[in-house]
């Protein structure tokens, strides 16, 4: 490879800058359904959890 087709690979131009929108809305969609889910099933896994921890330790 020559000094020059490295140099051209390495030269960053508007249209190589990648598509910031689109992974900004796919985190935020993502925390969003995360959130969502969570505050539906939070409460139910907690309670699974306790139950399973308290039938563990006898109490």
């Amino acid at each position: 490879m020559s000094l020059r087709s490295l140099r051209a690979r390495l030269i960053v131009t508007d249209s190589d800058r990648g598509d910031v929108p689109g992974w900004v809305l796919i985190t935020l969609m993502t925390a969003g359904l995360v959130a969502a889910l969570w505050a539906v099933a939070g409460p139910a896994l907690t309670n699974l959890f306790t139950s399973a921890i308290e039938s563990v330790s006898g109490g």
